[in-house]
């Protein structure tokens, strides 16, 4: 039998940022106990005052619950949820010790006197003109986004994406809503296809309309460039959206030719394929201008001096006391005659013993060189290495926060003879473009990565492009050298990499053990365990900064998700904290940035610790490595607690120790090149825990899951030089 229930949101369990799934606990006058809600209930807060609608049922393991089928937000009407509702910092410049000042002397007539004379609020100790511009101002604000949420929950949507809407659209979010529901999916991060065609359909737009046929294509084309394409075979499009919308595929001929018309999406011919491929126009732009200015590096003449490069070699080994193989020194010479070298190879083969001779040799020519890598923990352990400076590439290519852009380009290239660029593999088709536009046609370029790591995050499959295209030169080491020979980890990667089982006999002086747990719960308590207790014990390592969780996947009993919450309970416990974005963030919490934000000049994989938190302004201050960055409820959807990460998204950092965990609940994701990625990510000691069927599984299947691209047939084409502007 359906019920309401009415009071206020004492506390939150958990909740779902994605799907707006939480678990809460109501305070309710109808009730002496607490009231747990389940159910999608969008983004709550504890404080807010709701009311819910559904029915009672009883869980086996924690009892009796309030299953919530809607959940609509109110302004609070008693003395206590207005007190909760102000200190829980959803009004900035209100706190707890403000929120009981203020209800203390306005008691009920609090939010009234907030919204008609906030000036009053100067009889309160402590409160000037300046807080009370704060106030209103923020009060006015969440006016609005009650107002979109409202229209939002009309329309059978999470309201968690009103504060996101109206920080775009302000007070014509609705009318642009109306307008063009689509949009959203778009715009607003978050908010996917689905979303946005339930509130078109609710607004009356036809299944069939031209408008829903054009966002379908445009989604599936952006859906498949976060799967890693920068492209789709027209009917691989055309049969992706038309599953997608439930529509004939008729339909949507006729609708990609109009966003192409448009100059939304790109469609060209590919050499020895039957039919056209589809971009959208930037990764268009971007893979084409990649082709181009890959032929005209590689054209240009050098301004150093020729030299002996066997003389060179012989030079640099006798300052380094090191001999080099004959690959390494063909690599070498390579480096310092041509104009572009691919050097990949997995650990221990000597990637970054070549670097140091290419950039000795190097300097006796020219002081210009220029070292960078796509991450700030990669451009960090390049320095170690080189023990020269090495910048990331957005700082190297100089991001302007006024033009939102980098500042060098093909107008303004950077000011070198050579660059060096590490973790090449990581690098996506956009981040490659702008790099390669700002090389001067004079400079030599070399790459550093390793190809059987996991691709790019973003979209592309560059450097594999690069070495599939025959036209750069490659040098492929794969001779593990004596000393690396002596760690199991590197043995172990090279093994894996190779198709054969790992070395699992857990030698007392390994660094590398494998610690078997046949449940998934089982391997979580191990983890929990080996981190916050065994190996800092043994090994003398930091929890949080000295060991790095990796898994496969998200979800699940051993996904990130679940074990960050487990492992920030133990290592961070009661400090100062603030529930926003559906997380509780704690002073010392160890996050992760998810996306490129150039105005933080934060980037995608930069890792931080949460260093304070301010309740009444709702903010989580954050230290990386450069700089303090602050976040509020419009971006902190940008974090993610780090604690545990995916092994992709930490390709390009090491710790000195990795846990692992692979199981046969991670079966999807059980890729060679996914665990070999992770166990390189290792310094020092890896640990996998897990199964060795779940390992066997993993280390067999080498199949990549397939990126549509058109880099290598551009690379190849005669055509690439044309204006593509």
């Amino acid at each position: 039998m359906k019920e309401e229930l009415y009071g206020y949101i004492e506390r939150i369990t958990f909740q779902n940022a994605e799907n707006g799934f939480a678990v809460a606990w109501l305070k309710s006058r109808k009730s002496r106990e607490l009231i747990c809600l389940v159910g999608v209930m969008g983004t709550l807060q504890p404080g807010e005052t709701v009311r819910v609608r559904g029915e009672w049922q009883h869980h086996l393991v924690h009892g009796r619950q309030f299953s919530v089928d809607i959940c609509q937000n109110e302004l609070p009407a008693d003395v206590e949820g207005i007190r909760r509702y102000l200190g829980s910092g959803l009004v900035k410049g209100i706190g707890p010790t403000y929120a009981g000042r203020i209800v203390e002397t306005f008691g009920e007539e609090t939010l009234r006197v907030i919204d008609q004379t906030p000036e009053r609020l100067r009889e309160i100790e402590g409160i000037g003109k300046k807080r009370i511009d704060q106030i209103t101002s923020s009060w006015i604000e969440q006016s609005h986004v009650r107002e979109v949420m409202i229209f939002l929950q009309g329309q059978g949507i999470s309201p968690r994406f009103a504060q996101k809407i109206y920080k775009r659209y302000g007070n014509d979010s609705i009318h642009k809503i109306k307008e063009d529901p689509y949009r959203l999916a778009k715009e607003i991060r978050g908010v996917g296809f689905k979303s946005a065609d339930k509130i078109a359909e609710k607004l009356g737009f036809e299944k069939e309309s031209p408008a829903r046929l054009r966002a379908g294509l445009f989604f599936t084309l952006e859906t498949l460039s976060e799967e890693g394409s920068t492209c789709a075979p027209k009917e691989v499009l055309i049969e992706r959206a038309a599953e997608l919308l439930e529509v004939s595929p008729d339909l949507l001929f006729p609708a990609l030719e109009e966003i192409t018309k448009e100059d939304l999406v790109r469609q060209a011919a590919m050499p020895e394929k039957e039919e056209p491929y589809i971009w959208l126009k930037p990764l268009f732009l971007s893979e084409m201008g990649i082709a181009r200015e890959i032929k005209r590096i590689l054209y240009g003449v050098s301004k150093l001096r020729d030299i002996d490069t066997v003389k060179a070699v012989e030079w640099v080994q006798a300052l380094l006391d090191i001999e080099l193989a004959p690959l390494q020194q063909k690599a070498v010479k390579k480096a310092v005659s041509g104009k572009c070298l691919i050097l990949t190879g997995g650990p221990g083969t000597g990637k970054s013993t070549i670097t140091n001779a290419i950039l000795k040799i190097t300097e006796k020519l020219t002081s210009r060189t220029l070292l960078a890598a796509p991450t700030g923990k990669a451009a960090k352990r390049m320095s170690e290495i080189t023990q020269k400076k090495a910048s990331t590439i957005h700082s190297l290519l100089e991001y302007d926060f006024k033009a939102g852009g980098f500042k060098r380009g093909a107008d303004n290239p950077l000011e070198a003879d050579l660059i060096i660029v590490d973790e090449a593999s990581m690098i996506d088709t956009h981040l490659m473009y702008q790099l390669l536009k700002a090389i001067p046609d004079h400079a030599r370029l070399v790459f550093v990565g390793d190809v059987n790591q996991l691709p790019s995050v973003g979209p592309g499959n560059v450097l594999m492009d690069l070495i599939n295209s025959k036209k750069v030169p490659v040098t492929v080491l794969k001779e593990i050298f004596r000393q690396a020979a002596g760690s199991t980890i590197i043995v172990n990667a090279h093994r894996i990499n190779d198709g054969i089982f790992p070395d699992l006999s857990n030698e007392p002086d390994s660094d590398f053990f494998f610690i078997e747990a046949e449940t998934p719960e089982l391997a979580s308590e191990e983890i929990l365990s080996l981190v916050t207790k065994r190996l800092p014990q043994k090994y003398h390592l930091d929890p949080i900064d000295e060991i790095q969780v990796l898994a496969p996947m998200k979800k699940g009993v051993v996904g990130t998700e679940n074990l960050n919450l487990l492992l920030q309970k133990q290592l961070i416990g009661e400090r100062e904290t603030l529930f926003l974005s559906g997380v509780n963030w704690h002073v010392g919490d160890k996050v992760m940035q998810l996306r490129n934000n150039y105005t933080k000049e934060v980037f995608n994989g930069d890792v931080g610790r949460v260093v304070r938190i301010d309740t009444g302004e709702q903010q989580v201050f954050v230290q990386f490595d450069h700089k303090v960055v602050s976040y509020d409820s419009h971006d902190l959807d940008e974090l993610q607690l780090s604690y545990a990460v995916s092994i992709h998204k930490f390709q390009g950092s090491e710790c000195p120790c990795i846990v692992m965990p692979i199981h046969t609940t991670h079966f999807k994701m059980l890729h060679r090149n996914l665990i070999y990625t992770g166990v390189t990510r290792g310094k020092k000691l890896v640990v996998v825990v897990g199964t060795k069927k779940a390992i066997a599984i993993g280390v067999k299947n080498d199949e990549v899951r397939l990126r549509y691209t058109g880099l290598k047939e551009f690379i190849c084409s005669e055509t690439v030089f044309m204006d593509i502007s």
